[in-house]
């Protein structure tokens, strides 16, 4: 007989997923069967200091206690008890970024988020020295731009890690990070399941004239899989996350990871050949390998599952943004007739509308740039709507060019490696904003890609439940499979969702769409030339 979630709660067999965002920590308590019984968040936002986007050591505690004390609240509230231990935990958040510190673990900088760009010397030189796209995001970057900058501090580290990878540390003492965050660091080597050899090699000469009192290896964090041992909840830990002191040390914590490992985990696709979209405020792309391409893109990221399968990532700046902008004409203009606004509903009359849209938009564009986006090469974002005189201009093509646009710069890169690398995808999953509306960006998606799109009901739970996921598979995978098999067969027991599949008539229509996209960037590239 399955247990109450009470009963989960109050025998410790409940595990706990926290996941630090960008915008939202957020924490959720799930069961024996892997489902949400509880969840806690704290709202919080990045500051920008001294040029550079960053959030204080003091935010990050504050944010996790606060957030655990959300949690406990919802569980008095729901079911009358308290969280006194847990069968395991699992800590997550944005990749990529600088966190250094000194052999007392005092951070030397203030941490630099993955939002910065101050990094695109380091990212070019490293770029051409391993032969291997490194993006202006990845830590390795930061630190070799610190090294370039002539920074002070650099002599002093001992330790350099990822957010994920810093709260974990505090709270369990180990230095440790799971293998897909390790790879946002720098690229690791999926045979080896840890950091390159060949280019941690390259970069310790490269920087050798200096002579600092490290190398690369002795200050990153220890590269591990999922299902490892990353140790326990110290009682230490255990006081920074439950300030009330109810929680009990001792609780087996599974390796940290990044909310790309987190994202691939809630939405079951860590297998080779199957992918998920991400499409929200940004969005972005992973496609996970049978094997390496056959050479470096710019537009394409190189990360890897949880597991250590390779990943392809296209990541794009801009997605739904300029659609919230013009969703929000709609609504006061509905508001000047004096009609009572339901914001959903009126979603979901406007993405439905674009269904009756042309397949090529009727020859409208959107480029939905509220910021710069480095796919296209543009370094700064106009949101243009353009068409000609004799285009088609009605409101269903509109709203279709502006759900094509969302997504456009996502199939510039997934082209590259769907034709030109020849990846072969049996399944990708949605999830995120753009597809809240039942069928309508699921069929864009199925478009853009040529490819079947998946949504399923629980990708909405997101990554804190898939780190929860991860440190379920920590303890209960009591027969011995792999990840994929462990989320394919467990947890989501055959459930892939609901499929949309492509017509010719949409593709055709998305690829006379994007060689219009393509051509029109010229007009981008002079409203950014041309406007302050």
């Amino acid at each position: 007989m399955s247990m109450t979630a009470k009963q989960t709660i109050e025998s410790g067999k409940a595990i706990l997923g926290i996941e630090f965002g960008s915008t939202r920590i957020k924490a959720v308590l799930i069961d024996q069967e892997n489902k949400p019984i509880a969840q806690g968040a704290h709202e919080w936002e990045n500051q920008l200091v001294d040029g550079l986007w960053t959030y204080s050591t003091e935010a990050i505690w504050y944010g996790l206690q606060d957030c655990y004390a959300e949690l406990r609240k919802d569980v008095l509230k729901q079911y009358d008890c308290e969280i006194e231990t847990l069968a395991a935990i699992g800590f997550s958040a944005m990749m990529h970024g600088y966190m250094a510190f000194n052999k007392n673990q005092q951070i030397l900088v203030p941490f630099r988020t993955w939002r910065n760009t101050n990094t695109g010397k380091a990212a070019a030189e490293l770029s051409e020295l391993f032969n291997y796209n490194i993006p202006l995001r990845w830590s390795i970057s930061h630190l070799y731009q610190c090294i370039l900058d002539n920074e002070e501090h650099v002599k002093d580290i001992k330790y350099l890690t990822t957010l994920a990878g810093y709260v974990h540390w505090q709270v369990t003492g180990q230095f440790v990070l799971g293998v897909g965050d390790a790879s946002g660091m720098i690229p690791v080597d999926p045979k080896t399941k840890t950091y390159d050899a060949t280019m941690v090699e390259k970069f310790d000469k490269l920087i050798s004239m200096r002579q600092y009192p490290w190398k690369l290896e002795d200050i990153l964090p220890r590269s591990l899989n999922a299902g490892e041992n990353a140790g326990f909840l110290t009682p230490e830990g255990a006081y920074k996350l439950d300030v009330s002191g109810h929680l009990k040390a001792g609780v087996p914590v599974c390796p940290p990871e990044g909310d790309a490992g987190t994202g691939m985990v809630a939405t079951n696709a860590v297998k080779q050949r199957t992918g998920n979209v991400s499409a929200g405020t940004s969005s972005f792309s992973m496609i996970v390998l049978e094997k390496e391409l056959s050479k470096p893109y710019e537009m394409i990221d190189m990360v890897t599952t949880p597991d250590a399968s390779l990943v392809a990532m296209v990541h794009c700046n801009n997605c739904t943004s300029d659609i919230n902008a013009w969703v929000g004409l709609f609504k006061e203009y509905q508001q000047l007739l004096g009609v009572p606004v339901d914001m959903n509903e009126l979603y979901g009359k406007l993405f439905n509308k674009a269904l009756e849209g042309d397949a090529d938009c009727g020859g409208l564009m959107a480029y939905n740039y509220v910021s710069g986006e480095p796919v296209t090469g543009l370094a700064e974002g106009r949101p243009l709507f353009v068409r000609s005189a004799n285009d088609k201009f009605n409101l269903a093509n509109f709203m279709r060019a502006h759900l094509y646009g969302a997504i456009g710069v996502l199939k510039l890169g997934n082209d590259i490696l769907l034709k030109e690398e020849n990846v072969k995808v049996d399944r990708i999953t949605g999830h995120g904003g753009y597809f809240k509306t039942k069928g309508v960006g699921q069929r864009m998606l199925a478009a853009a890609l040529n490819s079947p799109i998946s949504v399923m009901e629980t990708a909405g739970e997101g990554g804190a439940w898939g780190i929860a996921l991860l440190a379920s598979y920590l303890v209960n995978n009591t027969e011995k499979r792999s990840l994929a098999d462990y989320l394919e067969e467990v947890v989501f027991a055959g459930n892939t969702g609901t499929e949309i599949a492509p017509t010719p008539e949409d593709v055709a229509g998305f690829n006379a769409y994007i060689e219009n996209y393509r051509r029109g960037l010229a007009i981008e590239q002079a409203a950014v030339d041309n406007k302050k």
